[in-house]
Parts: C-alpha cells; sequence; structure tokens
C-alpha cells in the first residue's frame, strides 16, 4: 500500500507522543512493528531536501524530518548547548538531555533516563526507563531493514561513558556496560563467571544478560590450537559479575566491580 504524505505525519504524530513504537515487549519478547519503519522509510522518499539554516548554522535536509519542538508540557529537560531532537523520536516525561546531544527519528527514550552530553541514539533505538547513558556514547541506529530488530537498551540498565552500543544490540535489564565497551553483532561476549562465550542468538544478535556487568577485556589470538606468538590479543568485552537482585538501582558502577 502506498504510504502518503498524510499517513507519514500521522505516524510521526504518533511516535512522539509515544502511542506507537517501533519496537516493543510482547510477553517478554521483543517485536518490531515492522510497518512503522516502513512509514518512517517512506518520508525519505516524500520529502524534498529543504534549507533549515538557523542564524550562523547551515542545515539541508529532507523537509518531511525538521527538528522536534518540545513545550515545558511536555515534561522533558533539554539543557542548552546545542542538542537536536529529529522528528519522530520519542522523549518520556522526567527524561534528561545533556548538551550537545542527538537522538534520531523512531528513538524512544523511557521516563527518567539521562541522556548525557556528546551521546547519539540511533534511529529505531529503544531505551528503557531510569538509564543513564553516559557522555560519549553511542547507541546505533537499525532503520534498515525494516524488519530487523534495532539496538534495545531495557530499564534500570547503565551504560558508561565512550561506549558503543551497535547492530540490534540488546542490553537487558539491569546490565552495567562499562566505560569503553563497544558491542557488535559480530562481538563474542565472554561470560567469566562460566568460562563460556556467548554468541549471537537465533536472530543474529548480542544480548547482555540481565544484570551483567560487562568491562572489557581481551583474548589471545589462537592459531592451530595454540595462542600466537607475541602475545597478541583480540579486543572482548568480559562479563565479570552479576548484579545481585538485592543491589540498590543506585549504587555506584565502582562498587559493582569491586
Amino acid at each position: 500500500m502506498e504510504i502518503t504524505l498524510e499517513r507519514f505525519n500521522e505516524v510521526m504524530e504518533a511516535l512522539e507522543k509515544g502511542e506507537v513504537r517501533v519496537a516493543e515487549k510482547v510477553d517478554g519478547r521483543w517485536v518490531v512493528n515492522k510497518w512503522v519503519k516502513e512509514v518512517i522509510l517512506a518520508g525519505f522518499r516524500l520529502g524534498a531536501v529543504t534549507d533549515m539554516s538557523q542564524g550562523q548554522f547551515s542545515y539541508f535536509d529532507k523537509a518531511t524530518f525538521p527538528v522536534r519542538r518540545f513545550s515545558p508540557e511536555d515534561g522533558v529537560r533539554i539543557v542548552p548547548g546545542g542538542s537536536s531532537i529529529r522528528r519522530g523520536a520519542y522523549l518520556a516525561p522526567g527524561s534528561i538531555v545533556m548538551p550537545p546531544a542527538y537522538v534520531n527519528v523512531g528513538a524512544y527514550v523511557g521516563e527518567g533516563t539521562m541522556v548525557d552530553s556528546h551521546v547519539t541514539i540511533g534511529s529505531c533505538a529503544q531505551i528503557g526507563r531510569h538509564i543513564h547513558i553516559s557522555a560519549s556514547t553511542q547507541i546505533g541506529g537499525v532503520l534498515e531493514p525494516a524488519g530487523a530488530t534495532p539496538t534495545i537498551v531495557e530499564d534500570g540498565a547503565f551504560i558508561g561513558g565512550n561506549c558503543g552500543i551497535y547492530e540490534g544490540t540488546l542490553v537487558e535489564e539491569g546490565a552495567v556496560i562499562a566505560s569503553g565497551v563497544v558491542i557488535t553483532s559480530s562481538t563474542a561476549l565472554f561470560d567469566a563467571t562460566t568460562g563460556a562465550f556467548i554468541r549471537r542468538n537465533a536472530e543474529g544478535r548480542i544480548v547482555v544478560p540481565r544484570g551483567a556487568v560487562v568491562v572489557s577485556g581481551s583474548k589471545p589470538i589462537i592459531r592451530d590450537g595454540k595462542p600466537l606468538e607475541g602475545g597478541v590479543h583480540l579486543y572482548c568485552p568480559v562479563i565479570v559479575k552479576y548484579r545481585d537482585e538485592k543491589t540498590s538501582g543506585s549504587v555506584q558502577l565502582e562498587n559493582l566491580l569491586r
């Protein structure tokens, strides 16, 4: 069915109100609303490049994707300093955006979540409630193909500074990602508590288990059953422990790593 500009505008408004989402958890499993992505993609075809320049800054983008505007009634704190929230993104009441930060179309940011300075949240990423995404972290976007599951960070997780969470990675509830950790669909995540690697699931995604505490590590390059001479290692994120159910959500990362 052909997507009209009127239909596109309706869906963008519904996304911004949180009435529809690119993906949602149903019976404990994340389900992609493919049709929402298809509408977003249609917006690029429906819009022509236009001049969006402001003052001394020049911007040229599709007319269908202007910067989103907020009002005090939205209950979102966007601290002055150069942040940009693109049309079709949802920020829940109580969320905070520190400057400069960028949130792309189709993204969902839950209540009480802090988007810190120099953070980018890619297209269609789903960010839960009461999460701290620390400075200079990138949450990757997954817009195409339309049926692909976006990058997801569930409620109560903590993402340290200078992290990269990409390619549809799922960070489950309460997980802690230490500063500098990078996770992609091709990353072999090692669980030091079991001595085994957590590899891609049936959907080809890396899933960081609930309550896992992940730090940057390395693994030796193995050739012919032996470590490569010279001590050369490859980067590898490592689960060093799991948060106890009694651990307070306000516990500092330094305490978790002790």
